[in-house]
């Protein structure tokens, strides 16, 4: 049996990895300065809808990409002209199409001439637009030439991918009628997910905060009676109490960042279906674990169910459980199959979420930070393990490392399932906004501190450092969105703005008030008895 202690030390450095903080509907705005830009060849590489009709009826909507050249596409479907396909003969539109064109959009092969000649061939014919098929499955960004003139391109050029370009050329050839509009939606400026997903974010750290400094108080509360007692039951008590918490250490901290890039690395390069399948399962017995261990607590808030709480019964291999726990654990059991099984449905990242939640809270309630030291050196090699796998690993790997890993790239899965997770709801483009577990545990662990440090020094809320480290959670999280929109939905890493925000707000007020270096190296106010101190578990 895995004792709880390794459990938490496991479920912490799975969470400790995926801190990217991504709208996995994929950047709608692709900015590329590979190719320096000029007149005429400076748009931004933008998605574009292709809804079609076939004989007048509704068929499939593509996705393809626009290029650097041409005039820029409407951004309204209502504004998108309804126009007839063509399909170009030759297919490379390298020269003079035989087919005679009247204001259609043609269909053409990629290759043997460059796609700025390609477009100015189907503009003299007089196709009001083109569509290239791409020769693989991707998208490929379309750039000028060095030299080519392009301020003479006045029709819109998308590219589509391959099987997208077939399915197209099949209903053509078969005397079949192809009608469809381009055009480009933005997203909108705040998107109602956005503001649910700071909610739960806030209200997770908010709540395992409590829970943890209402465990360490109980505690405090419990070794002082037995203290002015002189009872002998002291340390079995201090035993009992720091049995399955786990303290981190300035080593431990510089350690989980090196095993989750380690880790992270070989999600990277092993990340398929079947690894997609493995993370299932583990997240799974975490969420399992996570969702009892919450559910037996709430419930044990009502005299009910606690003496069900406090009632034992030893099970082989497991040794003693609460009748409670036996009776939650098939509840959660079956709780996280179901999700597992139905996780491809539009409901399921309720599921996920609520998994998500209940063993983030569990992780928060059993790994502390000891003092400000720990949290400062953690957060730190934090916020340079985000930045350097979000952006520096481009120039190593030519791809984020941290957003591919995210989104689940190559996996043939919507994304990794150690997220948080809402559907964008007022999107064009749908998809979800995420948040990774580590932009909560991470600063939640350093706000959990802050909480037990004011109930221990029996600090009020504005005197104290919990109200500080709160807000700065939450200003840095609010500013991570302000920053994703305007990056047009390019992944961010939200640690690069919390980190900041928490440890620069502890510091100062803990200078300001005096407090620093007892938070910097005990993390243990004095106690207000004469002769009582708590000593820190191990």
């Amino acid at each position: 049996m895995i004792s709880r202690r390794s459990f938490s030390c496991f479920l912490f450095a799975f969470g400790l990895l995926y801190s990217a903080n991504l709208v996995s509907a994929g950047d709608i705005v692709h900015h590329d300065d590979s190719l320096p830009q000029r007149p005429g060849c400076n748009n931004n590489f933008v998605l574009v809808k292709v809804p079609t009709r076939v004989n007048g009826s509704e068929y499939v909507e593509y996705v393809g990409v626009g290029a650097r050249f041409g005039p820029t596409l409407e951004s309204k479907e209502k504004h998108a002209t309804l126009i007839k396909l063509a399909i170009a003969d030759p297919p490379d539109c390298c020269s003079t199409p035989k087919n005679k064109l009247t204001g259609e959009v043609i269909l053409v092969h990629r290759g043997k001439c460059s796609f700025t000649t390609k477009t100015k061939v189907a503009e003299a014919a007089g196709a009001s637009a083109i569509i290239i098929i791409n020769n693989s499955t991707d998208l490929f960004k379309m750039v000028c030439e060095k030299g080519e003139n392009v301020l003479d391109i006045n029709i819109p050029v998308v590219m589509l991918p391959v099987d997208a370009g077939r399915d197209l050329e099949v209903i053509v050839s078969s005397n079949s009628t192809v009608t469809l509009q381009l055009y480009s939606p933005k997203r909108p400026a705040v998107d109602v997910a956005e503001v649910f997903l700071w909610l739960m974010a806030v209200g997770t750290i908010l709540c395992a905060s409590y829970w943890s400094a209402w465990t360490v108080r109980e505690e405090a509360i419990e070794q002082d009676k037995l203290l002015k007692d002189g009872s002998d039951e002291l340390l079995q008590l201090s035993t009992t109490s720091s049995r399955g918490v786990v303290e981190i250490t300035v080593i431990s901290a510089i350690l989980f960042v090196v095993v989750a890039s380690c880790f992270l690395i070989m999600l990277y390069k092993l990340m398929s279906f079947w690894f997609i399948e493995v993370l299932v399962v583990l997240f799974c017995i975490g969420g399992v674990e996570g969702l009892q261990t919450c559910l037996v607590a709430l419930l044990s808030c009502f005299r009910w169910f606690r003496r069900f709480g406090e009632s034992y019964i030893k099970v082989p291999y497991l040794g003693a459980v609460s009748y409670l726990t036996l009776a939650v654990c098939p509840f959660c059991i079956t709780f996280a199959v179901m999700w597992a099984v139905k996780r491809q449905f539009s409901f399921a990242w309720i599921g996920q979420d609520i998994l998500g939640i209940s063993l983030i809270i569990t992780v928060l309630q059993i790994v502390r930070v000891p003092n400000l030291k720990v949290g400062f050196v953690l957060l730190s090699c934090a916020f340079m393990y985000d930045i350097f796998w979000v952006f520096v690993s481009k120039w190593w790997f030519r791809e984020s490392v941290m957003i591919v890993v995210a989104r689940g790239d190559r996996s043939g899965e919507d994304g990794i399932p150690m997220l948080l997770k809402i559907p964008r709801m007022f999107d064009p483009w749908g998809g979800y906004s995420i948040i990774g577990f580590g932009d909560i545990i991470l600063p939640g662990l350093l706000v959990a501190f802050a909480l037990r440090y004011d109930w221990l020094a029996n600090k009020k809320l504005k005197s104290g450092y919990f109200l500080g480290a709160m807000s700065a959670y939450g200003l840095g999280l609010l500013i991570t969105y302000i920053a994703l929109n305007l990056m047009d939905g390019h992944g961010q890493p939200a640690l690069l703005y919390i980190v900041p925000f928490i440890l620069g707000t502890l510091m100062v007020l803990g200078h300001k008030r005096g407090d620093l270096k007892t938070l910097w190296t005990t993390g243990e106010p004095e106690r207000p008895c004469p002769h009582v101190r708590l000593q820190p578990q191990t």
